[in-house]
C-alpha cells in the first residue's frame, strides 16, 4: 500500500532534484528515475564519487591523484590518495547560513535551552581549539568526551577535528568498565567529562565514576570537566585560548573519530572513521537522501554513544542547523519539541513511533517534512500510525545502516514514494545485495545483506589492529572480498527491501529461517504485551519472553492468544515452544534487543561471559534467564 508520494515538481524543489540538473549540466548524465541513478553509483564508483566531492565544493588543501585507482577490491580500498582536507572544515562552512543564525538549538533535563549562531558555535570552536593546542593537544592524539548530548561535546569534536587529533566519546550513563574497555585501546591524552546529569527527576553524579575512569587510563596528560550538574566544578571553561580558528590539513582517511561496536558479547571492536569518507558520505546522505540545506533543523534523537550522534553532528555541512537533546522525556515532550525547536526532520527509532502508537498518540504536526526512523525494522502499523496521526505530509523514512560505516546503507529519498513496511531503497553508491548460503545475488528471496563494493566510511582501520586481522574477521570472513553486514534483507525488483533481524540470531525450524523482526511485528502489537524477545534453542525449541503490559499478567488465554496470532499472522512454524514472562528484555544503550547473549546464557555461558554489563541500558534484566537456565539444567 502506497502511503505517500513525491510531489509533481519533486525535481525542482528537492537537492536530489538540484543534483540531478547539475549531472546534467556538467557531466552530460541524464537518469529517467531513482533506479537508474543508483545504478550509475554504483556501477562507476569513480564518477559517482567525484561528483559528490565537486558538487558539494569539497575544500582540499592538496588536490588528489584519483579517486579510487587501484580498484575497488575489499578491504583495503584507497580513496582518494594524495587529497589533504579536514572535516571540521565543511561543517563550520555552514553553506547557505548567515553568521547570525541559529546553528544549534540544544534541549536540556538538567539545565535551560540554550541557542549558538554559526558565528557563535565557530567562536566556541576557535576558543576550545586553542585550549586543546595550549595543553599540547596535536595530530594523531586522541580526545575523549565522558558527556552527554550538549553544545561542550559537539564543540570539543569539532575543535579536535580542526586540529587533526581523534575524537572519542561515550555517554555518561555508560558503565565504568564499558568505558575503560573502550578507552584503554586507544589510550586518550585527554578526557573531558560531565560532573553528573540529569535522567527525568534523578540526579546522577558522575565524578565517582570519572575517578575510576582517569585512574584506569594512565596515557592521560589532562582531564577537563563540565560542570554540568554545579558550575562550581567546571574547568570546561578555562579550556580556552587566543589562536584565530584555523583547520590541519589531514590526509583523506586520517582518523576522525573512533566509534564503537555494542561490545556486548566481547571487547568492543574500536571502529577508525577517517575524514574524507565521512565528509562525502555524509554531504551525500544528508543533502540527496534526507533533503536537508539551509533553512532546516534536523533532530535524532541519539546519545553520545550511538552513531547516530556522529550523524547528526554533519549536518552544517549541508546548511542544516542541528537539534540537541539530552535527558529522558516521555512520549509527548519529544513530539512537543518539534513545534518549540521548529524541526523539519524529526530522527527517531521505530521501538519509539511504535511506543507512540500504543499509547494512543495523535501528535499532529503539519509542519513536518520527514521522519527518520532507525534501530530496528519498522513494522507496517508504524508506518500507518505516522501517516495518520502525525501528517500525510510527511516522509517517513524507514533505514539501516550501522556504526561501522556510521550512515544506513538502505533508506529513503524524496524521489520515491513510501510503501507501508518497506525501505524505499538502497542508497547511492552503496552496491547492497543480498546473498544465498552459496554467496549468488537472490532477489526476492531473504539473504543475507552484503556490500559487494567499497564505500569511502567503510572503517579506516580498527585501532590497534595490526595487519587488519580483527576487521578482516568482522566483516569479510564469510564471503572473501564481500562486506557482510550481519543482517537478513529481502530485496525486491524494484530495488526496495525488508530487514528481518540479525543474521546472527537466526530462528531455523526445518530449515527454515525466520527473521526476529517478524515475531515482534505481531507479539509487540498486542495491547497486553509491552516488550518480546525469541530465540531458537538447538535442536529445535523456540522460547519467546515477553514483558506483560500494565494490568495485565502471562495466562493461558494469554499465551492461547499469542500462539494464535503467530499462526494466523506468520506461520504455524513461528509458534514458540515456551512462552515466558520476563520484568525487562535486556537492550543495548542504543534501544536494540539482544537475543544473542540471552541465548548463549539459555545455553549456559556465564552472564558475566554472555554479555558485558555496561553495555545494558537494564543489565539485572539478564538475572531472569540465568535463573531460567539453571532450572531448565535440573529439570
Amino acid at each position: 500500500m502506497t502511503l505517500w508520494e513525491p510531489p509533481p515538481d519533486v525535481r525542482e524543489t528537492t537537492r536530489v532534484g538540484a543534483y540531478l540538473s547539475w549531472l546534467s549540466g556538467t557531466r552530460g548524465l541524464e537518469f529517467a528515475d531513482y533506479a537508474a541513478l543508483w545504478q550509475w553509483s554504483v556501477d562507476d564508483l569513480p564518477a559517482f564519487w567525484q561528483s559528490i566531492w565537486d558538487y558539494f565544493g569539497v575544500i582540499a588543501h592538496d588536490q588528489p591523484s584519483g579517486v579510487l585507482p587501484d580498484g575497488a577490491s575489499m578491504p583495503g580500498a584507497k580513496w582518494f590518495p594524495g587529497a589533504t582536507l579536514n572535516y571540521a572544515e565543511h561543517v563550520l562552512r555552514m553553506p547557505g547560513r548567515a553568521d547570525d543564525e541559529t546553528a544549534i538549538f540544544a534541549h536540556s533535563q538538567t539545565r535551560r535551552t540554550l541557542t549558538l549562531t554559526v558565528a557563535e558555535l565557530r567562536e566556541h570552536v576557535r576558543a576550545v581549539r586553542a585550549g586543546l593546542r595550549a595543553r599540547g593537544i596535536g595530530p594523531g592524539d586522541r580526545v575523549a568526551a565522558y558527556a552527554p548530548n550538549i553544545p561542550e561535546t559537539y564543540v570539543l569534536m569539532l575543535a579536535t577535528a580542526s586540529l587533526g587529533a581523534t575524537f572519542s566519546s561515550c555517554a555518561p550513563e555508560f558503565g565504568v568498565r564499558s568505558v575503560i574497555d573502550r578507552w584503554q585501546q586507544i589510550e586518550p591524552a585527554l578526557l573531558v567529562a560531565v560532573d553528573g546529569y540529569r535522567y527525568g527527576d534523578k540526579t546522577i553524579d558522575r565524578r565517582s565514576e570519572v575517578a575510576a575512569i582517569t585512574a584506569a587510563l594512565p596515557s592521560l596528560r589532562d582531564v577537563v570537566t563540565i560542570g554540568y550538574l554545579d558550575p562550581a566544578h567546571d574547568t570546561f571553561s578555562d579550556l580556552t585560548g587566543d589562536d584565530p580558528l584555523a583547520y590541519e590539513p589531514v590526509p583523506f582517511d586520517h582518523p576522525l573519530y573512533v566509534l564503537y561496536s555494542s561490545g556486548t558479547t566481547g571487547l568492543p571492536k574500536p571502529i577508525v572513521h577517517g575524514h574524507g569518507g565521512i565528509l562525502l558520505e555524509h554531504l551525500k546522505m544528508l543533502a540527496l537522501h534526507h533533503d536537508l540545506g539551509p533553512g532546516d533543523r534536523f533532530f535524532w534523537f541519539t546519545t553520545t554513544g550511538w552513531m547516530m550522534w556522529n550523524f547528526l553532528a554533519g549536518a552544517p555541512a549541508v546548511g542544516a542547523s542541528i537539534v540537541l537533546y539530552d535527558g529522558h522525556p516521555g512520549l509527548s515532550q519529544l513530539w512537543d519539541l518539534i513545534d518549540e525547536a521548529g524541526i523539519t526532520y524529526f530522527g527517531t527509532s521505530a521501538a519509539f513511533l511504535m511506543a507512540s502508537r500504543k499509547a494512543g498518540l495523535t501528535p499532529r504536526k503539519p509542519n513536518l517534512k520527514a521522519i527518520g526512523s532507525t534501530g530496528s525494522p519498522l513494522p507496517p502499523e508504524g508506518y500507518h500510525w505516522v501517516y495518520e496521526s502525525v501528517g500525510r505530509q510527511v516522509q517517513l523514512q524507514s533505514l539501516s545502516g550501522g556504526t561501522d560505516v556510521c550512515t544506513g546503507f538502505v533508506g529513503g529519498v524524496p524521489l520515491l514514494p513510501v510503501h507501508e513496511g518497506r525501505i524505499a531503497c538502497r542508497a547511492l553508491g552503496a552496491r547492497v545485495e543480498a546473498y544465498d548460503p552459496a554467496g549468488h545475488p537472490v532477489i526476492d528471496e531473504l539473504g543475507e545483506l552484503v556490500i559487494t563494493a567499497p564505500m569511502p566510511s567503510m572503517p579506516v582501520a580498527f585501532w590497534n589492529d595490526p595487519g587488519g586481522h580483527r576487521y578482516r574477521e568482522a566483516y569479510f570472513d564469510v564471503f572473501p572480498g564481500v562486506w557482510r553486514h550481519g543482517d537478513w534483507i529481502t530485496i525486491a525488483p524494484d530495488g526496495s527491501c525488508v530487514i528481518t533481524g540479525r543474521s546472527d540470531a537466526t530462528l531455523n525450524r526445518g530449515g527454515v529461517r525466520l527473521g526476529t523482526s517478524e515475531f515482534y511485528a505481531v507479539v509487540d502489537n498486542l495491547p497486553e504485551i509491552a516488550d518480546s524477545l525469541v530465540v531458537h534453542l538447538e535442536p529445535d525449541t523456540l522460547m519467546l519472553f515477553v514483558v506483560p503490559a500494565d494490568g495485565h499478567n502471562l495466562d493461558d488465554p494469554l499465551r492461547h492468544r499469542i500462539r494464535t496470532e503467530l499462526r494466523s499472522a506468520l506461520s504455524p512454524r513461528h509458534i514458540p515452544d515456551e512462552i515466558h514472562a520476563v520484568r525487562a528484555v535486556p537492550r543495548t544503550l542504543s534501544a536494540k534487543k539482544l537475543e544473542v547473549p540471552v541465548k548463549r546464557i539459555l545455553t549456559g555461558t556465564p552472564v558475566e561471559a554472555a554479555a558485558a554489563k555496561g553495555a545494558l541500558a537494564n543489565p539485572e534484566s539478564l538475572l531472569a534467564f540465568e535463573a531460567l537456565a539453571r532450572k531448565r539444567t535440573m529439570s
